[in-house]
């Protein structure tokens, strides 16, 4: 009965290994199809989840891309246009001197002004004894020279006080945006409280505005009154900065920043020529310091120079060499900056 048992037990075993076996081998297919469409989904929501990552990621790529070409092609159309105005900035036509030295008269005043000088010079000349033949020289000099170097010197001066005042400005402008005030109230404010010439050429900003211009198009309108490259600078950033957006109070404060560190490089290149200039000042003021001893000590030996036709010419050929070597010198002295 043992034996029976065993054996029929063994059978059923055999027979259920065999069922499974039997099974298995039907469903092994079915099986491994669900465990490859299992790899699939992780697979295919792998593959989204990386296609959702690059296409963010060209979307910021292509925005910012988008954005640089903005820039670039604002640069560009402000560099077409500053280097149009570059001829007018360089060399200006009369009027816009005048204006640019702050001066506020018109330009057939300015001639009038320009003869009653010449005939003033030449009456001078005359009086001092100087030869008949050296008072056209004086006239075209009073009249042509003497007028445009002052208008020169004034815009040279203006110029240089707007650059000492101009960052002073910017961090008071930066201030207001910080604090929440729009760009147009710092304007007002500078237009009011600065000092001149800043107050007048941004009050020139605001009137600008009064006749429908915007604020970019009035500020780079100011490299046309104010010859510097700073305030063609305060124009671009406004202008790229309403076009391209950005942090305007940080594009201004590195403005005023540039500003500054310019100012400190020129003082520091004209400390290092004053050398150079000193030597030049004492090349160039030897000969008439030698005329004047030697015409001390014996004028009968110099005289000759004033007296004759010959020594006319000397002194003429003499001055004009020696005009040629300080401008020579200057030239070499002056760096920009």
């Amino acid at each position: 009965m043992f034996g029976i048992d065993n054996s029929i037990l063994a059978f059923i075993l055999l027979a259920g290994g065999s069922a499974g076996a039997v099974a298995y081998a039907f469903l092994f297919n079915t099986i491994a199809d669900e465990k490859n469409v299992g790899k699939r989904l992780e697979v295919v929501k792998r593959s989204e989840a990386d296609r959702a990552l690059i296409k963010s990621s060209r979307d910021k790529v292509a925005e910012v891309a988008k954005r640089r070409k903005s820039v670039q092609d604002t640069l560009k159309e402000l560099d077409e246009k500053q280097k149009s105005k570059d001829r007018n900035i360089k060399k200006p036509p009369l009027r816009m001197q005048i204006r640019q030295a702050g001066l506020q008269i018109s330009v057939e005043r300015f001639y009038v002004y320009s003869v009653i000088c010449g005939i003033l010079v030449t009456v001078l000349a005359y009086f001092g004894g100087a030869p008949l033949l050296v008072l056209p020289g004086a006239l075209i000099a009073g009249t042509v020279g003497l007028p445009r170097w002052i208008i020169s010197f004034m815009r040279s001066r203006r110029v240089k006080a707007f650059l000492n005042e101009f960052p002073n400005a910017l961090d008071v402008i930066v201030r207001a945006v910080k604090s929440g005030l729009p760009l147009n109230d710092g304007i007002r404010l500078i237009a009011v409280e600065s000092a001149e010439p800043v107050r007048s050429e941004f009050r020139r900003i605001v009137e600008a505005q009064q006749l429908g211009l915007s604020i970019p198009e009035a500020a780079l309108r100011m490299g046309e009154t104010m010859p510097c490259p700073e305030a063609s600078f305060f124009g671009i950033v406004i202008q790229i900065q309403q076009q391209a957006g950005g942090n305007l109070s940080e594009a201004l404060g590195n403005l005023s920043r540039v500003i500054r560190d310019r100012k400190k490089m020129k003082a520091r290149v004209q400390a290092l020529s004053m050398e150079a200039k000193a030597s030049a000042v004492i090349i160039g003021a030897l000969p008439f310091i030698v005329a004047c001893l030697v015409y001390l000590s014996s004028p009968n030996y110099i005289m000759p120079l004033f007296t004759t036709s010959t020594g006319n010419l000397i002194l003429g050929c003499s001055g004009v060499w020696m005009l040629i070597g300080v401008l020579v010198m200057r030239k070499m002295m002056n760096f920009e900056v």
